[in-house]
């Protein structure tokens, strides 16, 4: 009853993985530059490789694949942000344009204004 219960709940969550990993996909297709493409990417790309991962340690029944999953959880949770910020960083550095219809660029300071501290 319970190895059931486990395996529908895995079932459930390796398709919304799946779901937020198609949609991640489709985002960094679709969306018209680098900065939106890595919100995508970073996001729901986590997002579906997470709950992909939990459904794994969920199914296996194995204390040790349910560990190993659950690092690989928490290593995506941790790495994936910073990677993100990383690269977003350094393109905008390295003068990577923004799409032509960006409101507000928070980056950008003007010369005789220094920014306020917080």
């Amino acid at each position: 009853m319970i190895a059931d219960l486990a395996l529908y709940l895995g079932g459930v969550l390796l398709v919304a993985g799946a779901a937020f990993s198609l949609l991640a996909a489709i985002g960094v297709v679709r969306l018209p530059d680098l900065y939106t493409r890595l919100h995508a990417a970073s996001k729901a790309g986590a997002v579906g490789g997470g709950l992909v991962l939990l459904a794994v340690a969920l199914v296996s029944q194995d204390a040790a694949v349910s560990i190993r999953a659950v690092i690989g959880v928490l290593f995506l949770i941790m790495t994936t942000p910073v990677s993100a910020h990383l690269l977003a960083r350094a393109a905008y550095i390295a003068g990577y344009p923004f799409w032509s219809n960006t409101v507000q660029n928070d980056l950008e300071v003007e010369p005789n204004k220094i920014p306020p501290h917080q």
